[in-house]
């Protein structure tokens, strides 16, 4: 899943010495870091899912309360987020998400230890407080650090090793994590299962990190000063519908994606589809997070060259026919329409969240705030997902990301034009 960016940075000025040009290099160089690590940490929810519905014998509603937890934390504290990142600072909130999220991974040794599925969904839920605070802290910052004409190349560049991070995740978890499952799903087959595929990587995680932390604690970043703008007192963002259509986009986005991401491996594993092991189907993941890498370099140009809510549509319907032809085929061709999906999802996010702030001035931040409510919808679409998943089958349950991408097909054509409500 891309991670929000602020298109409409606030004005600001950076503090310099002798009237220099503030140099931002190591500043940005850490963003990338941080960057890489929120869409790796996310990622790799898509091979915890499978992993514990094995370990557990959940059903697919039961495995997606991993989804409701992690996205749920966008949703609830993404308000106090925001008030702690106003007192602290940019680079306290970043440091003090860095440490909530390496005690959220450290808590997984005791959640597995025990075999308890509430507390990984504790432990994951402290993770997603983590990386909400790292994203509330750094969107922004990497918005404003610099001349605001060369904001797009860097909230670009940050993207792409927010990708990068998503595409390693499943490889990486696949090889350490699902290569311990074992092909048949039965309750002797998960009491074998060794938890210590779980354990250590996300202590390394936590490890890696404080590490982290602990070197931002010691650069030295650039101190944005902001220029304070007079509030309207008789409007606020969410009397512009274009912004509120935009905030659905985003929830049927983020949804979307974030539901087809998540049973990649149980779909790939059906007999009717291809039958792959979990470990192998793993590795398939990386390709559907890989092609909205590929995506993002290349939106980035086309972006200068068509319409943004043109092509916005264009993805959209592409997303509706490649999942339509994955659920009516077998075999390959099933398997590699779905994963081009990823590809079609690589300029949605930007391109919503850049319509829906169109024109709103002053209101930005305030409409930033709600576009990341919308975020929710990676909790909610997944958990409903499987519900339809669990009463019929879960090729059926691939129609509700049709819906979705629908609902942004329209915004590109229609819902994102600018009129008050």
């Amino acid at each position: 899943m891309a991670v929000p960016i602020s298109q409409s940075p606030p004005t600001a000025s950076a503090s310099s010495v002798g009237g220099e040009t503030p140099r931002y290099t190591s500043a940005l160089a850490s963003l990338t870091v941080l960057f890489f690590m929120m869409g790796f940490i996310t990622c790799l929810n898509d091979i915890l899912i499978p992993y514990l519905k094995a370990i557990f014998n959940l059903s697919y509603t039961q495995a997606n309360l991993i989804n409701l937890c992690f996205f749920g934390a966008y949703f609830v504290m993404g308000i106090p987020a925001g008030k702690l990142v106003q007192r602290i600072g940019y680079k306290g909130g970043m440091l003090v998400g860095f440490l909530v999220a390496a005690l959220g991974a450290f808590l997984f040794y005791p959640a597995a230890e025990s075999r308890a599925y509430s507390l990984f969904l504790g432990a994951l839920f402290v993770l997603a407080t983590g990386v909400v605070l790292l994203q509330v802290a750094g969107n922004p910052y990497v918005a404003i650090l610099g001349p605001a004409k060369s904001a797009p190349a860097r909230l670009t560049l940050t993207q792409a090793f927010n990708s990068l991070g998503t595409t390693v995740a499943p490889l990486l978890g696949s090889a350490l994590i699902l290569s311990n499952l074992p092909d048949l799903d039965t309750p002797a087959s998960a009491a074998a299962i060794d938890v210590k595929a779980v354990q250590i990587p996300y202590l390394c995680i936590g490890a890696v990190l404080i590490v982290i932390s602990i070197l931002l604690g010691l650069l030295k970043l650039p101190v944005i000063a902001h220029t304070q703008s007079e509030e309207d007192p008789n409007r606020r963002a969410w009397h512009y519908r274009h912004l509120v259509f935009g905030v659905i986009g985003i929830f049927a986005y983020v949804g979307g994606e974030v539901a087809i991401g998540s049973h990649i491996v149980s779909y790939l594993h059906l007999p009717d589809v291809m039958g792959l092991s979990p470990k192998v189907a793993g590795d398939k993941v990386a390709y559907y997070w890989g092609g909205a890498m590929v995506g993002r370099f290349l939106g980035a140009y086309l972006l200068n060259k068509f319409n943004p809510g043109r092509l916005l549509a264009f993805n959209s319907l592409g997303a509706v026919v490649l999942v339509l032809i994955s659920v009516v085929s077998t075999g390959e061709i099933a398997m590699w329409s779905l994963l081009a999906v990823g590809l079609m999802n690589s300029i949605m996010f930007a391109t919503i969240f850049t319509l829906a702030v169109a024109g709103l001035g002053r209101h930005t931040e305030e409409a930033s705030g709600l576009l990341n409510v919308g975020i929710v919808g990676g909790a909610l679409v997944p958990l409903l997902f499987g519900l339809v998943a669990d009463a019929s089958t879960l090729r059926w349950a691939f129609f509700l990301p049709v819906l979705c991408y629908a609902y942004i097909m329209w915004y590109g054509l229609k819902g994102h034009k600018q009129a008050e409500a």
